[in-house]
């Protein structure tokens, strides 16, 4: 048994690890590169040769045993001190160079971020910029992004950054269209699809306006905007999208329960790194210069 213990490599841990996160063999595969096969038999050979199963497998998939937790334990100390070691040299260096990995939003690319980003690279031409669209926050301890540019009331206690501006949030309808003086029953509305069940917005729109005139949901706030500006419905929107927009108009003013603080957001070991520090400061400033926009200032109802 101890000859078993001994012919345990990294690469073991790492795909107890994931099967564990995964709870399922193909998901496990993709997130650490391999075949679905390979997965399956790399797994019956680590069990085989520590003589004691690892899973249990059930039809909700696989549900770790006593030695399979600890093992996938294991590996996530072992993932944390590598993420460690190499946030920690990331931050020895001096030149404003490399890469950066940055998560963010499509909303936030498409209508806020990427003239910053053009204007960061001219300035910074040494710095590469690999941008991951996602709405989900990744594991920044993990290093699967470098820097977080988020709009939230709760950014995560683990991150440092900055709080540039309020996202304002207001209602909108077709710039052409008659409006009735009963929005909630002379109008269709459309929603966003929210399915953490967090946004105040989203939760306000389900509890006041009638089902029936719910024309139209989409889990994206782009879709969301083309949908009103489309006369599918009036709904609320963020205000530095569509006061830029022509087809648009507010119907009311932006409601301060409704917004989300923009965030911009690093792990501290990595908040002195020449590139990090760089575009934190390069974007701080840009964004800091149109808070008046973000916040809904822009435009009258």
């Amino acid at each position: 048994m101890a000859e078993a213990y001994r012919d345990l490599s990294w690469d073991d841990f790492r795909l107890v690890g994931a099967i564990r996160a995964e709870r399922s063999l193909p998901a496990a595969a993709a997130r650490v590169g391999i075949a679905h096969s390979t997965m399956f038999r790399r797994l019956g050979q680590i069990e085989e040769s520590l003589g004691t199963l690892l899973f249990e497998r059930h039809r909700s998939g696989y549900v770790p045993t006593p030695a399979g937790e600890e093992m996938a334990g294991v590996a996530a100390a072992m993932e944390e001190r590598v993420a460690g070691f190499s946030r920690r040299l990331a931050g020895q260096e001096i030149a404003v160079s490399g890469e950066i990995r940055v998560t963010t939003s499509d909303t936030l690319l498409v209508h806020l971020l990427t003239p910053h980003l053009a204007a960061f690279r001219a300035a910074c031409p040494g710095v590469r910029l690999d941008m991951v669209l996602a709405n989900a926050a990744l594991n920044l301890s993990r290093r699967d992004a470098d820097v977080a540019i988020r709009a939230t009331d709760a950014p995560p206690e683990t991150l440092v950054g900055r709080r540039v501006a309020r996202l304002a949030w207001a209602l909108y309808g077709p710039a052409e269209a008659a409006v009735p003086a009963d929005l909630l029953t002379g109008c269709d509305w459309v929603s966003l699809e929210d399915g953490s069940g967090r946004m105040k917005v989203v939760k306000h729109v389900e509890a006041t306006v009638p089902p029936e005139r719910l024309a139209y949901r989409v889990n994206s706030v782009l879709g969301l905007a083309e949908a009103v500006a489309a006369g599918l419905g009036i709904g609320y929107l963020p205000c530095f999208i569509a006061d830029t927009r022509p087809g648009l108009r507010r119907l009311a003013a932006p409601d301060p329960d409704f917004g989300a603080d923009l965030w911009l957001l690093t792990h501290p070991d990595l908040r002195r790194v020449p590139r990090i520090r760089a575009l934190l400061d390069h974007l701080a400033e840009a964004l800091s210069g149109q808070r008046r926009m973000l916040e809904g200032a822009g435009a009258g109802a």
